[in-house]
């Protein structure tokens, strides 16, 4: 409703409410204050004022009420010359009917002439219509240049000009142009019956005459009173054609007058919003109520007055053209409303950014409709010339050819025990190697590993007998949609949820409100705001958003400040520890879960992360303190000082508390699982409860729906694809086999500590949900065949430790996202070495808490 409200008063824009410059006015202020002095962020809109606490509310208000006055002059004075043109319309249009209903059907008696002729010819013309004048005709608006064909009494057809009678689809749309036609049309019909007069004498004009009576008398048998609103005459449904596009373009004006107001409205009260934000005034509920309430275009008899011509404007196209059906007539108004719209939406402009969000034109652009990221093509590491051209040989296509060339090796030289067994080893060093140099989008090679297992034939059944490819194919393809996956979408769900009512903003900045003007204790807050957004809307969408809230905060930094690095490398490491706090923060958690047998519950889950993580993350805040010394101002003479972040005022909405509720239902529900596994039987069930509540009360839509990371659901589908042939193979036999002799005669303790090592070490150099893939299944088989089967531990040790692994710039998205912040003059804030000085010992800290505390944790909670 707001984008009909928006489109259809594009022909009045330039008469819009200045919003931007209302807005510029707020900053306008700014420049009365000195320079330098207490400068506040503001987080809404990433912009930074000087009003905050030192400016009088009463003079700011002196300054920007008559500025708002201003414009309510502007609106009001145009309110009233175009309400008083269009009321002035309908008036003359209702004249107009009324005189119509005097006249009477005029020339009723002489509408059979040439029917017969016109019809067969107008058959014939129909028969064929050009592609130019099918394209015209779908592109006209519905009152510009065409007569709307889709009301009830509109003629069907076109009809045949003939130079005697004038055709009403010619006329204006002006009142002076509506009269002559009608007057033109009473002069033709007058000067057709007196010619026809004589013939009607002859035997063809009696039996047209008997077909007239006949008709009226079947007119007024169905109750209809003989006008020119129900005659079929040529006159009369030219008459009525006129008329009902008339009708049509006043209603739209009306309506798109009553939109105007609307929308001016909601300028005044968003602008006024803004403006007490930003001066922590209180002028929007006065003004509004005091002023702009009461001024004639927001008065109450304005909007009576207009809803009154809409209403008037129904009556008239009900008697003009559907014959009374009130239902009809608004239905159609209302569709040429739309249609009118969609005209004004359909510009060039849209059109181009539609192709470019589409990717039309060539360049990359964000799945999520965001801005278009344009990048530069891949250097070429040699080039030479080829009778067909140049051939560019790039690093992905080198890393290509070394994994195509490595996976034809591997398939015919015997490497493991077991033709199916050796296939699946090459599959999987195949996928390794193209997952790590990511040649291909990750879920790509996702997509194409059950591809290779079903046509290499790597599946085996129980009894150890390969399975033929349609066999291998049907299993596959069951395993891939696992309850993991609509667990997985649950999450997405609720991130989605939770994101776009706004509630997430309003929580970190209330929780950032108490942090203060200290930067270590800044540091901390946004550290653990960090890490539990990560636990709830995952540790993508986290580090983006924190990301967000502290741009206008790293703007009144002083330059070389500390801080600026620290806080985002701060930021980024706490999101990766905030990816193993929930089984929905990270895909690795749920492919542990996946594993397990059977699956811990949310309870005991929580009961091992959220110590460990909360030590983690105060052990590498105190790492930062000392690498970086935020505090300290960059010319080395006292400490920096921090702007307040302001709570956000806004209150909890119904929807925001109905998406809490949900949520809360939803965690409770993953908490105790075990306890109704006899009703719901898995979490991937439970997680059907947030996609029915939200998607069917509203709150989230298609489009939301069609914005999920599906990458990330296909890149666990073939990670779970690839561990069940890892499996069904023998292949992990005959690694478990290679495993259990390195770690024979140790202590479970000193497993964990060899396994610790080696997660580590994998996942900081590649996706830390493809080393879970790769890992997970080999912890669990090590885990089976230690004593009392340590399976579900080695398997939870492996999942949290995946998330640890964060000492390289590529080293999960959050420290990808980190990596390209840049300042206002386009430098990176951080450096390769600030993740080499830093992140590597997080890292380190992280595993040794996981594998210390977390592996207490575990034993106690069984």
């Amino acid at each position: 409703s707001s984008s009909l409200k928006f489109n259809a008063v594009a022909e009045w824009w330039d008469e819009y409410i200045a919003y931007d410059s209302l807005k510029k006015a707020i900053y306008q202020l700014e420049k009365q204050q000195a320079s330098g002095e207490h400068s506040y962020a503001d987080l809404e809109s990433n912009e930074r004022t000087s009003l905050i606490g030192r400016v009088d509310s009463s003079s700011t208000d002196a300054i920007f009420i008559p500025l708002l006055d201003h414009e309510l002059k502007k609106i009001t004075s145009f309110y009233e010359t175009k309400e008083g043109e269009l009321l002035h319309e309908l008036g003359g249009l209702e004249e107009m009917v009324s005189e119509q209903d005097e006249a009477g059907p005029i020339a009723d008696d002489h509408y059979m002439q040439d029917i017969d002729e016109d019809d067969e010819d107008e058959e014939d013309d129909d028969d064929y219509e050009s592609p130019s004048r099918s394209r015209t005709r779908e592109r006209s608006p519905p009152h510009i240049g065409r007569s709307p064909s889709n009301g009830a009494g509109a003629r069907g057809g076109r009809r045949k000009p003939q130079s005697k009678r004038r055709l009403s689809t010619t006329s204006s749309d002006d009142f002076a142009d509506l009269e002559a036609s009608i007057a033109s049309l009473r002069q033709s019909a007058h000067a057709q019956s007196s010619s026809r007069d004589g013939a009607s004498t002859s035997p063809v004009g009696r039996a047209r005459k008997l077909v007239t009576r006949l008709r009226d008398s079947i007119t007024s048998s169905a109750g209809l009173p003989e006008s020119v609103w129900t005659s079929r005459s040529n006159y009369a449904m030219d008459v009525r054609l006129l008329f009902k596009r008339r009708i049509t373009t006043l209603y739209v004006s009306i309506t798109s007058l009553k939109s105007y107001i609307e929308v001016n409205y909601s300028g005044f009260r968003k602008i006024l919003k803004k403006y007490d934000k930003v001066t922590e005034s209180e002028l929007k509920d006065q003004y509004l109520r005091e002023v702009v309430q009461q001024a004639l275009p927001f008065s109450q008899r304005s909007k009576d007055a207009l809803n009154d011509a809409v209403t008037r404007l129904v009556n008239l196209y009900a008697k003009c053209v559907t014959q009374g059906d009130m239902r009809a007539a608004q239905r159609q108004l209302k569709l040429y409303q739309r249609e009118h719209v969609a005209w004004e939406r359909d510009t060039v402009w849209k059109q181009m950014i539609g192709r470019a969000r589409r990717g039309e034109d060539g360049q990359q652009s964000d799945t999520m409709g965001g801005p278009v990221v344009q990048t530069e093509p891949e250097k070429a590491l040699v080039a030479f010339r080829t009778p067909v051209g140049q051939l560019r040989v790039t690093r992905k296509m080198l890393s290509l050819l070394i994994a195509v060339a490595v996976f034809v090796t591997l398939l015919n030289v015997q490497i493991v025990e077991g033709q199916a067994a050796n296939r699946c080893f090459a599959i999987l060093i195949f996928a390794t190697i193209m997952w790590a140099t990511e040649t291909i989008p990750l879920f790509v090679t996702s997509i194409l590993v059950p591809l290779l297992m079903a046509c290499l034939r790597v599946i085996r059944s129980p009894d150890g007998e390969i399975l033929p490819v349609p066999d291998a194919t049907k299993y596959i393809f069951s395993v891939m949609f696992s309850p993991t996956i609509m667990l997985l979408i649950g999450g997405f769900t609720i991130a989605s949820a939770i994101s776009k009512t706004s509630i997430d903003r309003l929580l970190i900045t209330r929780v950032l409100s108490l942090a203060g003007t200290k930067p270590n204790t800044v540091l901390l807050a946004f550290m653990g705001v960090s890490c539990f957004a990560s636990m709830w809307i995952s540790n993508v969408a986290a580090p983006t958003l924190c990301f967000t809230l502290i741009r206008p905060m790293l703007r009144t930094l002083p330059p070389r400040s500390s801080f600026a690095p620290c806080l985002i490398l701060a930021i980024a490491l706490a999101a990766n520890i905030g990816g193993q706090s929930s089984p929905i923060s990270s895909p690795q958690n749920l492919i542990a879960l996946q594993y397990m047998d059977p699956p811990i519950d949310w309870a005991r889950w929580f009961a091992v992360t959220i110590p460990v993580s909360a030590i983690s993350i105060v052990l590498i805040w105190l790492l930062l303190i000392v690498s970086y010394r935020p505090a300290l101002s960059p010319d080395g003479e006292g400490d920096i000082e921090i702007k307040p972040i302001r709570a956000a005022k806004d209150r909890f909405t119904a929807e925001q508390y109905w998406v809490v509720f949900v949520c809360l239902l939803t965690i409770g529900l993953w908490c105790v699982e075990h306890e109704l596994e006899w009703l719901v039987g898995d979490m991937g069930i439970i997680a059907i409860v947030p996609i029915v509540a939200f998607f069917s009360t509203g709150v989230l839509k298609k489009d939301d729906f069609e914005q999920f990371l599906w990458t990330v659901v296909f890149l666990a589908m073939g990670g779970i694809a690839l561990g069940k042939g890892v499996t069904s193979s023998g292949l992990l036999e005959s690694m478990d086999e290679v495993i259990r002799h390195l770690v024979s005669g140790l202590s479970l303790y000193s497993v964990v500590m060899v396994l610790s090592v080696v997660v580590l070490v994998v996942s900081t150099f590649i996706s830390h949900t493809i080393a879970s893939v790769l890992l997970v299944p080999i912890a669990q088989e090590v885990g089976q065949h230690l004593p009392g089967d340590q399976s579900n531990l080695l398997i939870f040790v492996t999942g949290l430790i995946c998330s640890t692994g964060m000492g390289m710039p590529v080293s999960g998205f959050p420290n990808q996202t980190a990596a390209t912040q840049e300042d206002e003059l386009g430098q990176l804030y951080l450096s390769n070495i600030d993740f080499l000085k830093n992140g590597v010992p997080a890292s380190i800290i992280a595993t040794l808490v996981v594998s210390t505390v977390g592996f207490s944790l575990m034993k106690l909670v069984g």
